[in-house]
């Protein structure tokens, strides 16, 4: 029987594994930071999306033979400036705390016309500590007065895609999957992957 290729995601974080294995299908064998229990976490000290996704990727790619893929991604809201940008899992004051996340973007949003915002995922692969290329995925949209939906994280409920009446929190994960900056990014990655085969 041949064996896939292995793909091991620099993250810890099971929504995103999630959506990356949904999305990759059944091509490759892909696995997460938690399969390997003694890695090191890798500080995100850059000031950009690419920067962060370099560190983790080159960071993880030293201590596990094989393709590393990584990626860093948040909310740009064009009213604050392009925030939260890469401190979107920290805005509201406490690493990963979705609610109080949120609470912040719609107190910060109070009042403004301008609700345009997009999600921006920049993916990095890297093998033995060294980049072996990088790959941008967006979509645009805007921010809604108040939370709407149950499903998805993060800003999901806050988030109505261009071209789309309900929230990501409402489209659910197979339209999620479909048009992300998660997937448009994974896209090219998996062009990439296939090119190199």
């Amino acid at each position: 029987m041949e064996t896939k290729p292995r793909l091991i995601l620099a993250t810890r974080n099971a929504h995103k594994t999630a959506e990356i294995r949904a999305m990759i299908g059944d091509r490759y064998e892909v696995l997460d930071a938690t399969a390997f229990p003694a890695l090191p976490a890798i500080e995100e000290t850059g000031t950009t999306f690419l920067e962060n996704a370099r560190l983790k990727a080159e960071g993880i790619s030293r201590e596990i033979a094989g393709l590393v893929l990584s990626d860093d991604s948040g909310l740009e809201v064009d009213a604050l400036d392009g925030a939260p940008g890469v401190w979107s899992s920290s805005y509201g004051g406490e690493e990963g705390n979705h609610p109080m996340n949120n609470e912040r973007l719609m107190r910060e949003m109070a009042g403004k016309a301008d609700r345009a915002a997009r999600f921006r995922c920049t993916m990095v692969l890297a093998e033995n500590g060294e980049t072996l290329a990088s790959f941008e995925g967006t979509v645009e949209g805007s921010i809604i007065h108040e939370r709407r939906g149950s499903g998805g994280f993060g800003y999901d409920p806050l988030f109505v895609p261009t071209g789309h009446e309900g929230t990501f929190s409402e489209l659910g994960d197979e339209v999620k999957n479909q048009l992300s900056h998660r997937a448009r990014a994974l896209a090219k990655v998996a062009l990439w992957l296939e090119s190199r085969a």
